[in-house]
């Protein structure tokens, strides 16, 4: 009797949007292809040391010229092309809304030339939410699922997300035509505190406060909320605001401690393509329900 076929090698990749710690990234094996910010004529690869978090803030501050770009298909096809001469037989690749970047684009491009069939993943999320995607693709190839499985895995888990978050000014996301179905809030509204969401893709507004105090409060509101009785995974993040961050990270391990079941929440600093179009003093919080396999 001959043996059965062997389970397809696919390889899992996704952007430097999705905001996963380096140590996630290798246990799952993950490739990691960056977006690049652009500050005055200079152009960097996100995570490079002059495209820091801390570096954009200062850039913003200073009010010189930041600006992002998504990775071209010629890098995503030389990451494909890497990927099989290792010895994928497929891939799936993950990336943030297709509304908010070019990336997914890209990748579909990409994936029209590549030596082996990719399945491309939009989202439709932002930041540590399409990460958490991307770690349910890897752990869904990890239980010997196929490219199409795996991406399907990545895409019920995006769906199991939702993301709120903060800003100081709404003026950094209006640079870089990303405010969405959040345009309302402009005008004479920019001197309150908008709370806004990531809803079919795009940025979309919530609600306004008058204080960054209420702001906090009305995450922490939101996310317990957006958690219910489910298991779930809580992740803050912030740019350049790490003690309101911790705050709000400390008042959702308490408030959320059954839900969490002994994991921690993550608190970290957003990288620096997202960091351009939200700006210094920004807080997101990003609930994940837990679904068939946990995240390590």
């Amino acid at each position: 009797m001959s043996a059965p076929p062997a389970a397809p090698r696919v390889a899992v990749v996704t952007d430097s949007t999705a905001s996963l710690p380096a140590d996630l990234v290798a246990a799952h094996d993950l490739t990691v292809v960056p977006l690049q910010v652009v500050v005055g004529a200079d152009a960097y690869d996100e995570g490079s040391p002059e495209a820091t978090p801390e570096a954009i803030a200062a850039a913003l501050r200073d009010f010189r010229p930041v600006s992002t770009s998504r990775p071209a298909p010629e890098v995503l096809r030389e990451v494909y092309r890497r990927l099989a001469a290792q010895g994928a037989d497929q891939i799936v690749s993950v990336h943030l809304s297709g509304d908010m970047s070019g990336t997914f684009e890209s990748a579909q491009v990409a994936a029209r030339d590549a030596a082996v069939p990719v399945v491309c993943v939009d989202s439709r999320q932002v930041g540590v939410a399409t990460g958490y995607a991307a770690l349910a693709a890897a752990r869904a190839v990890a239980a010997g699922a196929t490219a199409e499985e795996a991406g399907a895995a990545a895409r019920h888990q995006a769906d199991a997300c939702a993301s709120f978050f903060y800003v100081d000014t709404l003026e950094y996301l209006r640079r870089g035509g990303r405010i969405g179905a959040a345009a309302a809030l402009l005008g004479g509204a920019l001197a309150v505190k908008p709370l806004l969401t990531i809803d079919a893709g795009v940025v979309s507004s919530l609600e306004r406060v008058r204080t960054s105090g209420r702001a906090l409060a009305r995450l922490a509101e939101l996310a317990v909320a957006a958690a219910g009785e489910a298991k779930v995974d809580v992740c803050v993040a912030h740019l350049a605001s790490p003690e309101r961050a911790a705050t709000l990270a400390a008042s959702l391990a308490d408030r959320l401690a059954e839900q969490l079941d002994g994991r921690e929440v993550w608190c970290a600093e957003v990288g620096a393509v997202l960091g351009a179009h939200v700006g210094p003093g920004m807080i997101a919080v990003c609930v994940a329900s837990r679904l068939m396999i946990d995240v390590d």
